[in-house]
């Protein structure tokens, strides 16, 4: 999976667990490149890519800032992260929507034959 793609998953993961908050500042691309040893062009594609998924809003000249709590979604906090960081993943790997269902039905029906057993 693309570096870029790793960073914006992980920057809305933080952003639906409620770490950073709606109307708050990211750093800069420049500090995030800095802190995280990486390009500059790496951060600010995933900027992009947050932006375009609706989890910021640039404001020319200010910096990038959460966008406010009802343009992304945020039902069950942090569970909902976690399932949409999975589901993102499954379909970077190549599975489709109609085979994510399937894949945890298996696997939820798999663990809880494990459990029965112990």
């Amino acid at each position: 999976m693309p570096l870029w793609v790793q960073l914006r998953d992980r920057i809305a993961f933080l952003i639906n667990s409620g770490f950073y908050k709606p109307g708050e500042k990211l750093p800069t691309v420049r500090k995030y490149a800095a802190d995280l040893h990486i390009a500059y062009n790496t951060v600010s594609k995933a900027y992009m890519g947050l932006e375009r998924d609706g989890y910021v809003t640039t404001v020319r000249g200010s910096g990038v800032f959460v966008s406010d709590i009802g343009a992304f979604p945020r039902e069950g906090g942090r569970i909902d992260a976690v399932v949409e960081e999975f589901v993102k993943s499954c379909l970077e790997e190549g599975m489709t929507y109609e085979d994510i269902p399937k894949f945890v039905s298996k696997h939820v029906r798999k663990m809880k034959r494990d459990h029965e057993e112990k």
